[in-house]
């Protein structure tokens, strides 16, 4: 008598869900690293195009500016034309964006095409988190959505050491045209992996308003936005100046480009633990309390302390610089893992986390330019742990405000109805 091979169906069904939330998180990684594959390529653009300081500032900075402004929208599309297709349509206009400015022959026209880009970056990373909670099994949403929320620092290792290494042997318009190939890569895997966007019964542009509109008009989209950027402000802003940091310490040659993309890279160390450890009952609030904590000692120690009269003092930077980045990577994939459950029953997973990014991307303009303004007034960078553990304490105070984990957001006591849809969004 034949037996019946259930175990093994399920292990294909999990086979297939992992296949298709692993897709998702590629194409996060290779749109993310179109950020960082120009750091070590502008002084070869600048060589090539005569560009100048401001305008190189600029060529860093306008790939964010998509996303300032086209989080909602984007949240809209994503209702209309659905997630797979968003994700697909980013993917795509990355690779033709990055092909355009290969070809580019002018700086000007280079911002075009990094224009471009951030359209294309802004339609995948805005759909995705939310297209992995639709395909991702209950059981492994936590680790699906604490590996998206270290996607930007495995992008980071991966965007700023690989661009280091093959800038060696080839200019940055090779460059260009490699990163339009990578991006491409993911696409078969989601064609495959998966499924099709499913049309919904309300379809339409006034539907689509209406949820993302129902959606922005709770408060807490707001909150969990403001407490990212938070983090994002002061996170790439260290990022962003440590290679001047290295070399104002006396590090020359590659080392303070490799070294920082380590410590980029390790920030998705600290993403991947949060899967776990919210896995075993850690509240998202709670884990992202004490990183801010930990982010703030962290920063004193690396920048109030006068390292460099110690014999091993860059050794000690580096090591606290790096702990800043890892524990760090904890609050992107709780904040992710709290976003994508806080919309109401009527509204728009898709919009809460466009507004997110909103939010975040005015904190990743802001924060290096304070940053900057810090270190300058006062001398040096030994300062800027001010501005580091001020972001960090005004997130631990915005954490009052954060629904409970439960799901129940603010007046939600009290109203049966937003109580039990909001239990009902905490067990999915």
């Amino acid at each position: 008598m034949r037996q019946p091979l259930p175990a093994k169906a399920s292990d294909d069904r999990r086979t297939t869900a992992d296949g298709a939330w692993l897709a998702v998180l590629a194409a996060g990684i290779a749109a993310a690293m179109h950020i960082w594959k120009l750091p070590a390529a502008l002084a070869g653009i600048q060589a090539d195009l005569g560009t100048t300081l401001i305008q190189a500032g600029l060529l860093l900075g306008i790939i964010q500016l998509a996303s300032v402004v086209g989080g909602l929208v984007t949240a809209v599309g994503g209702e209309l034309a659905g997630l797979r297709r968003l994700l697909l349509a980013g993917l795509v206009l990355l690779s033709v964006a990055s092909t355009l400015g290969a070809m580019a022959p002018s700086t000007e026209l280079l911002m075009a095409a990094r224009t471009l880009e951030g359209i294309g970056f802004l339609l995948a990373v805005v759909v995705a988190p939310a297209l992995i909670r639709q395909v991702t099994p209950p059981p492994r949403l936590n680790v699906a959505l604490a590996s998206w929320g270290a996607f930007q620092g495995m992008a980071t290792l991966i965007g700023l050491s690989a661009g280091a290494l093959f800038l060696q042997a080839a200019g940055w318009r090779e460059w260009w045209l490699v990163m339009a190939v990578v991006t491409l890569l993911p696409v078969p895997l989601l064609l495959r992996r998966v499924p099709r966007d499913v049309v919904p019964a309300d379809t339409g542009l006034r539907a689509a308003v209406r949820k993302v509109a129902r959606t922005v008009s709770t408060r807490q989209p707001w909150i969990i936005g403001l407490v990212f950027a938070c983090y994002t402000a002061q996170w790439i802003a260290v990022l962003g100046f440590l290679p001047s940091i290295y070399r104002s310490a006396g590090l020359e040659g590659p080392l303070p480009g490799i070294l920082s993309a380590i410590v980029g890279g390790v920030n998705a160390c600290g993403a991947l633990s949060a899967g776990p450890l919210i896995q075993r009952g850690l509240s998202e609030r709670t884990i992202i309390f004490w990183t801010f904590l930990a982010m703030a000692a962290a920063s004193v120690a690396t920048f109030a302390v006068d390292w460099e009269s110690t014999g091993l003092g860059i050794v000690f930077q580096v090591a606290f610089i790096a702990a800043f980045s890892a524990v760090g990577g904890l609050i992107p994939a709780a904040v992710t893992r709290y976003s994508v459950r806080i919309a109401p029953a009527d509204g728009s997973v898709t919009a809460v986390l466009g507004l997110t990014q909103q939010i975040f991307n005015v904190g990743n303009f802001l924060g290096p330019m304070l940053f900057a303004l810090l270190a300058t007034s006062t001398g040096g960078w030994g300062t800027t742990w001010w501005l580091t553990c001020a972001l960090s304490g005004v997130g631990m105070a915005l954490l009052a405000f954060v629904g409970h984990r439960d799901g129940t957001i603010d007046g939600a006591a009290g109203h049966p109805g937003k109580l039990l849809s909001a239990q009902r969004k905490a067990q999915m």
